[in-house]
């Protein structure tokens, strides 16, 4: 799956079983993290187009969050390309 961060331009590929949080990293790029286990919610950013699942039966976000495309990349896989927003991600 592709994945496309919609502020910076940049691209990544996300395959199974990789979470979008690894595969971002395996790519070059930090996006917020701290727990890796989906109850922080340091990596929660907004995928405006494209599908997750979870690693996780429920994950630390509202059902309204998830309603309006929040995820958190560090317990998502992604199904699809996605597009998501991530103010903070940088480059190792």
């Amino acid at each position: 799956m592709k994945i496309t961060l919609a502020g910076q331009g940049w691209q990544f590929d996300a395959d199974a079983p990789d979470t979008v949080l690894e595969a971002a990293e395996q790519a070059g790029i930090r996006l917020p993290s701290s727990c890796r286990n989906g109850t922080c919610r340091t990596c929660i950013c907004l995928s405006t187009s494209g599908a997750v699942r979870y690693k996780i039966a429920w994950p630390g976000l509202s059902l309204d969050e998830k309603r309006e495309g929040y995820i958190l990349p560090c317990v998502a896989i992604a199904t699809s390309d996605l597009v998501i927003e991530a103010p903070a991600a940088s480059t190792f």
